[in-house]
């Protein structure tokens, strides 16, 4: 048996080369792989002892050459190939070891030039790996240290490597070369004529790994399946470990993200309560109870069979009180013992340990790095196409407010308005959230009219109990006329925060000014669809 070693990233490759030999495997590499191999005692014959053809072009040409591919190509079931390798004196080449010129780490570093990233497209190891895949029933092909291990136990179990696993390693080189070549394309369809970098390249690759089929979709008559990114963020929901609990249905995994996201935007103690991709309840606490309490009290009845999220560890006392309730997903950073003993005794309930440390460090759109995690994208569907942007990350900070009527915010009221403009970015549009005291009071969400999410608003903190007397109102986009602030101050709202932009909003502002209220304008719109 033959194997044809030539990696960039030398990882594990001295050990692993070194098995192979005491098994009896004849090693063949290439430039600066062969140099470390022998260098480490093994024998090692050159690729150009085998091609007859020395490397040439500063190493580009050194593998493109039938004493290679012919030696991978070969079917060992068809005499006529066999016959062609004995009269071109050709030997059979039974495992390739080949992983990548290091391009999207090339392309990530800030001061890349364009000349290195080109000088980082490999071009004879994807033919090799390609040849190699293709013929997975006569070749094993390794593209990722992590396959060592495998092929090593059936080699030294079996004296083989199996069809099984062989042709999984087949799909993850054909896996690998379309993502290698995905990155390469978004980087060059990006580069404008000034040599600067788009933003958005023209052609954009995006691939994503199954992690598991679902039950079904939306509705049980539709099919569905739970991608990851290639590289997902740590504190993203695909990083999620479930603890217990029933299998996450598509609905539950949709309502999870939009819980996780709102709640991991938050430095205090918080807790995100989610119904049907919208937040029903949120509320920041001393402790992990105090904060469930407030915003489980915002709109019980919603709250009912929701999703709900704390940015921080869940002890004994609010998993007890969690017990009480029918919850379908309860994400929190950690578990004490005591709260998943709690816990187990509601065994269908789903529990999702999520780590939030790289979670709160921000995102960096992919599309600048060109590696090919959309982390930082939103993407939609739509017919024939899709919509990307980048993730609305805005953070809104008390300096950045413009305070245009008469009376101004307390700081209490400061305080209140940016709690209430972080949640209103989680609330699809029209949203109008109420609070107070970092407590959500009521919340509006999906209407047509923004008139009508306050009256929704309103309405769902009479029927929790909640008095709305001197709330803050935060709605994700301007008041188009001032009948919506109108119904807000009339519920007892006391201070506005919103968007501006409107042509009315100097009307907007005399009515505030005319009802004794703050507001502050942002400059900024969270519209969510």
């Amino acid at each position: 048996m033959n194997a044809l070693i030539s990696v960039s990233d030398k990882t594990g490759i001295v050990d692993f080369a070194k098995e192979l030999e005491q098994l009896g495997i004849k090693l063949i590499s290439t430039g600066g792989t062969a140099k470390l191999l022998s260098d480490e005692g093994l024998s090692v014959r050159e690729v150009a002892d085998l091609t007859g053809f020395p490397e040439m072009l500063d190493g580009r040409v050194k593998t493109l050459h039938p004493g290679v591919h012919a030696g991978l190509l070969a079917r060992r079931d068809v005499a006529e190939h066999m016959q062609s390798l004995n009269e071109q004196n050709i030997g059979l080449i039974d495992l390739l070891v080949v992983n990548l010129y290091p391009f999207e780490q090339t392309v990530s570093k800030p001061n890349c030039s364009f000349e290195d990233a080109i000088e980082n497209i490999d071009i004879g190891g994807p033919a090799m790996v390609r040849s190699a895949a293709k013929n997975w029933q006569h070749v094993a092909v390794l593209t990722d240290a992590s396959q060592y291990a495998v092929v090593l136990k059936e080699l030294k179990d079996n004296k083989k490597i199996s069809d099984q696993t062989r042709l999984a390693l087949s799909v993850a080189a054909f896996n690998r070369i379309s993502n290698y070549d995905a990155s390469i394309s978004n980087y060059l369809s990006a580069r404008q004529s000034s040599g600067e970098l788009s933003q958005f390249p023209g052609q954009f690759n995006a691939h994503f790994t199954k992690l598991q089929d679902l039950r079904y979709g939306e509705n049980p008559h539709q099919s569905a399946a739970f991608y990851k990114d290639i590289t997902p963020a740590k504190g993203s929901l695909v990083s999620a470990i479930q603890l217990q609990g029933k299998e996450l249905s598509y609905n539950n995994l949709a309502d999870a993200d939009a819980a996780w996201e709102c709640v991991k935007s938050f430095s205090d103690i918080a807790c995100v309560i989610v119904k049907h991709a919208n937040p029903c309840g949120v509320a920041t606490g001393i402790t992990v109870l105090e904060a469930y309490t407030r915003a489980f009290s915002t709109d019980p009845t919603s709250a009912f069979g929701g999703i709900i999220a704390f940015n921080c560890g869940l002890d004994a006392q609010t998993a007890t009180a969690l017990s009480e309730k029918f919850v379908e997903v309860l994400i929190a950073t950690d578990f004490t013992t005591e709260a998943l003993e709690v816990l187990a005794k509601k065994p269908n309930v789903r529990v999702l340990k999520i780590e939030l440390d790289a979670a709160l460090k921000g995102r960096e759109s992919p599309l600048q790095s060109f590696a090919l995690s959309t982390e930082g994208l939103d993407i939609k569907r739509i017919g024939g196409g899709l919509l990307v942007q980048t993730a609305d990350t805005h953070q809104l900070s008390p300096a950045s407010l413009s305070i245009v009527t008469k009376v101004k915010p307390t700081p209490a009221q400061i305080q209140d308005m940016l709690f209430a403009w972080k949640v209103a970015k989680f609330v699809k549009s029209n949203a109008i959230v109420f609070c107070s005291n970092s407590m959500t009071l009521g919340v509006g969400a999906g209407q047509m009219s923004r008139l009508d999410s306050a009256r929704i608003a309103s309405i769902k903190a009479e029927h929790a109990g909640l008095s709305l007397q001197g709330s803050v109102v935060a709605s994700d986009a301007f008041f188009p006329f001032r009948d919506g602030l109108d119904v807000v101050v009339q519920a007892g709202a006391t201070c506005v925060i919103q968007p501006g932009g409107s042509m009315r909003d100097q009307e907007v502002i005399q009515a505030a000014d005319d009802q004794g209220i703050a507001m502050a304008l942002t400059g900024v719109r969270h519209f969510r669809h």
